[in-house]
């Protein structure tokens, strides 16, 4: 069993830190700290998109419009705090 939790683990720990480097980059972006027009950051900022729309896009569809406001990434940080303490220790046996 631990062959399947530790890369599931593993998995969930590198979405971690792809979110909060999406978030850190999107407030950057925002606060003209960052620019689009140079080319490691646009290549960084879109490949971030490409990797992490497909876990936001069915959370976008469900949560209610907020204006400007976007917390699809504290819902994935939820979700992934949630599997990664709780809900995979269980499934395993780890509790």
């Amino acid at each position: 069993m631990m062959a399947i939790y530790g890369p599931l683990d593993l998995i969930l720990s590198i979405a971690y830190w792809f979110v909060i480097v999406h978030v850190i980059m999107s407030w950057l972006i925002n606060f003209q700290v960052l620019n689009l027009n140079q080319q490691f950051v646009a290549q960084l900022w879109y490949g971030l998109n490409k990797l992490l729309e497909p876990i936001y896009r069915p959370i976008r569809n469900v949560m209610p419009d907020l204006g400007g406001i976007d917390l699809t990434p504290l819902v994935v940080f939820i979700i992934i705090i949630s599997l990664r303490s709780y809900i995979l220790p269980t499934l395993f046996g780890l509790i």
